[in-house]
C-alpha cells in the first residue's frame, strides 16, 4: 500500500515536487519547504509567491512574487536574487538550458542568461504563458490569438502562430516537434512546427490548468474533465483524427492536475476533492494513492525513480505519497 507522509505548510501550494532527493512544497504565502534527511525552511520573497519551477539542471527551485523579485533557492539554505523588477507581479516563469531563467509581467518577458545578461521581449498583448523549447535557447511566449517564438540566445526573426482567442499556458512536447497552449475557452490548441499545422484539442468541461507530457512524449496527459484527457502525439498528425485516452474517470469531480510517471506508461491524477490516484495507459487500472476528503489538489510531480509523488493542494495540506518498489 502507497504510504502518504503528510508535510505541515499553510495556504495555498504553488508547486510540490522534487530537487534530486528532497522534496519541496512552496506555498503562496511565500514559504519555501525543503524535505531531505532534515527540513529547511525559507521565505525569500518580502510577500507572496507567485510561480515555482525547478531549474533545467533540477539542482534549484526558482521562484517568482508579487514583490517583483526572481530568487533560485535550494535545500542547503542559500537563495540567489536573479533579477528583479520593483512593482511588478511576477507570476509567469520558465527555466531553460545552459541556466536560462524566463520571466513575464503585463505585456513584456525577459530571458536572465547565465551570465547574468537580459533580453526583452515586448508583446502587443498581456504574455498569457512562457516556455522553453527542449533543446536551444528558444522561447514560446502565448498571448491573444496565437503564441511567439524568439531565439533568446541570437537575433533571430520571431515566428509567430496565430489562432484567435486567449491563449495561456503553454509548453513544448520533450522532442520540440509541437507546441500546445491552453486557451482561456475549455479547450486546447496546438501547433505542429515543422509547418505550423494548427491543432485542436476541445470538449473539456472546465479550463486545462495542468498538463504533463508522458515519459517518451508519445502522450499528453491535461485536467479539466472528470477524467485524465490523454492526447496521443504519435503519428505524422499528432492527436488530429486520434481520440484520447480517458482514465481514471469519477462520474462527478473533476481532475485539477496530472503528473506522468517517469519511466512508466502512466499518470497520476489529482481530484477536486483531494483525492489522488494512477492510472496506466495500456489498460486504465488504477491505484488508489490518496483517499478523497481534502481540498483540490494544486500540483503534483514525481521523483526521478517514481517512487515517491508530491502533492499539495488549495490550503494547507502538502505531503509525500512512497510506492512500494515492485
Amino acid at each position: 500500500m502507497p504510504i502518504v507522509a503528510p508535510m505541515d505548510v499553510d495556504g495555498f501550494v504553488v508547486r510540490a515536487g522534487f530537487l534530486g532527493d528532497a522534496a519541496y512544497v512552496a506555498t503562496g504565502e511565500g514559504a519555501i519547504h525543503f524535505v531531505e534527511v532534515g527540513e529547511t525552511h525559507l521565505a525569500p520573497h518580502k510577500n507572496g509567491l507567485l510561480a515555482a519551477e525547478p531549474s533545467f539542471d533540477g539542482k534549484s527551485l526558482i521562484t517568482s512574487g508579487d514583490d517583483g523579485a526572481i530568487y533560485a533557492s535550494s535545500p542547503d539554505g542559500s537563495s540567489e536574487l536573479l533579477a528583479e523588477r520593483p512593482r511588478k507581479w511576477i507570476d509567469l516563469i520558465a527555466c531553460g538550458p545552459n541556466g536560462a531563467v524566463a520571466f513575464a509581467s503585463g505585456r513584456t518577458a525577459w530571458v536572465r542568461l547565465s551570465d547574468g545578461r537580459e533580453k526583452e521581449f515586448a508583446h502587443d498583448r498581456a504574455v498569457g504563458g512562457i516556455a522553453f523549447a527542449p533543446k536551444g535557447l528558444r522561447l514560446a511566449v502565448s498571448r491573444y490569438d496565437g503564441a511567439t517564438l524568439w531565439w533568446a540566445g541570437t537575433e533571430g526573426k520571431p515566428v509567430n502562430l496565430t489562432w484567435k482567442g486567449a491563449h495561456l499556458g503553454t509548453s513544448f512536447s520533450p522532442d520540440g516537434k509541437y507546441l500546445v497552449t491552453a486557451m482561456q475557452e475549455n479547450a486546447l490548441h496546438g501547433w505542429r512546427l515543422s509547418d505550423n499545422q494548427d491543432m485542436r484539442m476541445t470538449g473539456y468541461p472546465a479550463k486545462v490548468k495542468s498538463f504533463s507530457w508522458s515519459a517518451k512524449g508519445k502522450y499528453l496527459a491535461t485536467s479539466g474533465a472528470n477524467a485524465a484527457i490523454v492526447w496521443p502525439f504519435f503519428g505524422k498528425t499528432g492527436p488530429m483524427g486520434q481520440s484520447p485516452l480517458q482514465l481514471g474517470t469519477r462520474s462527478d469531480v473533476l481532475v485539477t492536475a496530472v503528473a506522468c510517471h517517469p519511466k512508466e506508461e502512466a499518470v497520476a491524477l489529482g481530484y477536486q476533492d483531494g483525492m489522488v490516484m494512477m492510472s496506466r495507459f495500456e489498460d486504465n487500472a488504477e491505484v488508489l494513492l490518496r483517499r478523497p476528503g481534502g481540498h483540490p489538489i494544486t500540483s503534483l510531480d514525481w521523483d526521478n525513480a517514481g517512487l515517491r509523488l508530491a502533492f499539495g493542494s488549495e490550503k494547507n495540506e502538502a505531503g509525500i505519497i512512497s510506492l512500494q518498489d515492485g
